[in-house]
């Protein structure tokens, strides 16, 4: 087993565990702490890939715009420090269940994928070239995600000004 593959299965494997802990933890702030760690993994990935720019975005955008966003309106409640509410059984059935068609549909649909080639040259990775392309306009621009990505930091921005809005407590409260 090469040094590659072992990078590849511990990158693999802080993505995949920190994202479970990430959705089991029952503490709030430690929740949000595993769900940083995935996302550092994720970006770790895509650094393995050779895909700097990418990697980059993904620190930028998700590590260090939403996370924080979220782990600062987490600081301005006033429960941050109380268990988050078990959910019921319903819900976790169904989670589970989405899951498992979710992974049933995604073998079912890869192992039918056909990939093919292209003789196309491939564009050289320089910050000039990638921010002309996604700023364009033309059939392979990205423009809408680049407006789409721009848009989902304004919603985490103002759900967490809606997280961090101060209301009482009224289940904390003993009577």
């Amino acid at each position: 087993m090469s040094a590659s593959v072992i990078i590849f299965y511990i990158l693999s494997a802080i993505v995949l565990g920190s994202g479970i802990l990430a959705v089991t933890n029952s503490k709030i702030f430690r929740a949000a702490v595993f769900l940083l760690f995935s996302l550092m993994g994720v970006a770790g990935l895509y650094f393995y890939l050779n895909n700097n720019f990418i990697a980059a975005v993904q620190m930028v955008v998700y590590v260090g715009g939403i996370v924080v966003l979220i782990i600062f309106s987490i600081f301005l409640t006033q429960a941050s420090g109380s268990d988050m509410a078990k959910p019921n059984m319903g819900r976790a059935f169904f989670s589970a269940l989405s899951v498992i068609i979710g992974l049933m549909f995604t073998l079912l649909f890869i192992g039918e994928q056909k990939f093919i080639s292209t003789t196309n040259p491939s564009i050289e990775p320089e910050v000039k070239n990638i921010g002309r392309q996604m700023l364009s306009t033309t059939e392979h621009g990205f423009v809408l995600p680049f407006e789409l990505v721009s848009m989902l930091l304004l919603a985490a921005m103002i759900g967490c000004i809606v997280i961090a809005i101060k209301r009482p407590i009224t289940h904390l409260k003993e009577n």
